[in-house]
């Protein structure tokens, strides 16, 4: 018998009421696959936060029809069906703008810790053994009964994150569930997390390395994002883990100082201020996007905003870089400074989003216009002009601009 409970744990209609309580659009899209798919019901997360009372996100369901029978009878039903996933099951119907996502009960035929070469089958418990923790096993049909076959409503109550089955197993089959471990311990775990799982997870953790960087970065991205941030990685440093995701080193002081300010729950800065590796580096291992590598540089490295920067150098701030730049850099600066909230940060940020860039007027064309040839000269004399704009403040307009560049070429500025 699994632990918290017995084999099956059915209360008949207990989130029948819940259901009810879903907004009306999720509703009637429910109501309506209920219909031309009686057998269907929901399952994992919807399930699990139906249960502890959470806001839901996204609604899954599970079937034992074949995906592509699931795709004709949506589709002569007049229903949009996306084939988001046909080779694992999964087709996506979309109702009134709203997804959702519908998967053939499956079993696990062969695995390698990355990737499932999964089999069809019509056995709820069978297709409830092969997902990760128990909390997140559970499926829910139109009734509102919640069939629960490894006691994970009583570890939802308890606040533990169990492994369904053999932890070590299930870390073999993905070892992306180490990360999620850590993610879903944060969200509704209590106390101390499951022993049999962090034994698990110490035995498994170098699975992790061989894990794509997107994939990573996606779950880190959320932990840090999520609540008991802090206690969460350093939990994952206790186990070795964070040191497989960030070999370079971390500064988890420097991280409760940022949070201890008051910083947003923004990944790429909190990312920033922990990993110690090169940007550049950090950046190219998890597979950073372009504007998140951006971001990840200018926090780190930069002029340092302070609130007792005058008008004409806040000018020249936000002349050189965009204010959501600046302002993440603030952050830093401030954690590393103070480590609490503080008004005068708070309200240097406010000013440098609420003005508008000061932008240089002139551009090369203006030069060559004005009689210049065309070569390296121009540039060097418009940086000249600029650095000129730039040293009073960033005010000066066209018509002053073109002013000092005749007195530069005319050489008597």
């Amino acid at each position: 018998m699994p632990a918290g409970g017995g084999r099956e744990l059915n209360r008949g209609g207990e989130l029948a009421d819940r259901l009810a309580a879903l907004p009306p659009d999720a509703r009637q899209g429910l109501a309506r696959l209920w219909g031309l798919l009686p057998r269907a019901r929901l399952v994992g997360g919807v399930v699990r936060d139906l249960l502890a009372g959470r806001s839901v996100a996204d609604i899954d369901m599970g079937t034992p029809e074949p995906p592509e029978r699931v795709q004709a009878i949506l589709t002569e039903a007049g229903v949009k069906v996306v084939a988001t996933g046909l080779a694992h099951g999964t087709v996506t119907a979309v109702i009134d703008g709203r997804p959702y996502e519908i998967t053939t009960l499956r079993r696990d035929e062969r695995t390698d810790g990355r990737h499932a070469v999964v089999a069809w089958t019509d056995d709820w418990e069978e297709d409830a053994a092969r997902r990760d923790f128990t909390i997140n096993a559970m499926s829910c049909d139109r009734d509102g009964v919640v069939h629960d076959y490894f006691g994970g409503r009583v570890d939802l109550a308890a606040g533990r994150v169990r492994f369904v089955g053999d932890a070590a197993a299930r870390i073999r089959e993905d070892a992306l569930r180490v990360l999620r471990f850590f993610r879903f311990h944060a969200r509704y775990g209590r106390g101390v997390p499951d022993v049999a799982a962090m034994e698990a997870i110490v035995a498994c953790r170098d699975g992790v390395s061989r894990l794509s960087a997107e994939r990573v970065w996606s779950e880190l991205r959320r932990i840090l994002t999520g609540p008991a941030v802090v206690a969460t990685l350093t939990l994952m440093a206790k186990c070795g883990v964070l040191a497989i995701l960030l070999p370079e080193g971390c500064d988890l002081p420097a991280l409760a100082r940022l949070i201890g300010s008051g910083a947003p729950d923004d990944a790429v800065l909190r990312l920033a201020v922990l990993a110690r590796a090169v940007p550049e580096e950090l950046a190219g291992r998890l597979r950073l996007s372009r504007a998140d590598t951006a971001a990840l540089a200018a926090i780190r490295s930069g002029p340092e905003p302070d609130p007792a920067l005058e008008e004409d150098d806040r000018r020249r701030l936000l002349a050189d870089e965009p204010a959501q730049a600046l302002v993440g850099r603030s952050w830093r600066v401030q954690a590393e400074r103070l480590g609490v909230a503080s008004p005068l940060w708070d309200a240097l940020r406010a000013d440098l989003l609420a003005r508008a860039r000061p932008v240089f007027p002139l551009a090369g064309r203006d030069l060559v216009q004005a009689g210049m040839a065309p070569g390296p000269r121009v540039g060097q004399v418009l940086e000249q002009v600029r650095a000129w704009w730039h040293a009073g403040g960033c005010r000066a307009g066209r018509r002053e601009c073109l002013a000092q560049l005749e007195r530069l070429t005319a050489g008597t500025a």
